[in-house]
């Protein structure tokens, strides 16, 4: 009897969202509004202007493939945006495109997401807070 394993890999493509082409955006309820309302409170700052450095990932955490989905032999990538606030945690995430909101894969990769750390973007060499854009890809080998 062979065992289904899984993969799941991350990548940050650091850019800014506007209105997704062809996506509808789905937010995907966090623990603690704090967060959100903290992310909220520091100016965003586009990535494309001037002067601006974007963040990098200094830590991420891989999400879990839930068992519904991995029986349901579900791969495929969830696309989601967050703002890097100025102590490098995630913040205001959403889902963007989603994979699967039926068995979990959409929520596990929020929930990962919210254990990332960044080096904070700068503008005029002080840190700022930077909308960017996480796409995590789930497979099945």
């Amino acid at each position: 009897m062979s065992r289904t394993r899984s993969i799941c890999t991350a990548a940050v493509l650091v850019s800014v969202m506007g209105a997704a082409v062809g996506a509808t955006a789905v937010a995907v309820p966090l623990g603690s509004p704090v967060g959100d309302v903290a992310a909220a409170a520091q100016d965003v700052v586009d990535g494309k202007d001037a002067g601006v450095t974007l963040p990098t990932v200094r830590s991420s955490v891989k999400p879990h493939y839930t068992p519904e989905a991995k029986d349901a032999k579900i791969q495929g990538t969830v696309l989601m945006t967050a703002v890097v606030r100025i102590d490098g945690t995630p913040g205001d995430i959403k889902v963007t495109r989603s994979l699967d909101a039926e068995h979990g894969l959409d929520r596990q990769a929020v929930v990962a997401l919210e254990q990332w750390r960044f080096e904070p973007g700068q503008k005029d060499g002080k840190r700022v807070a930077v909308r960017v854009t996480v796409e995590m890809t789930f497979t099945l080998k």
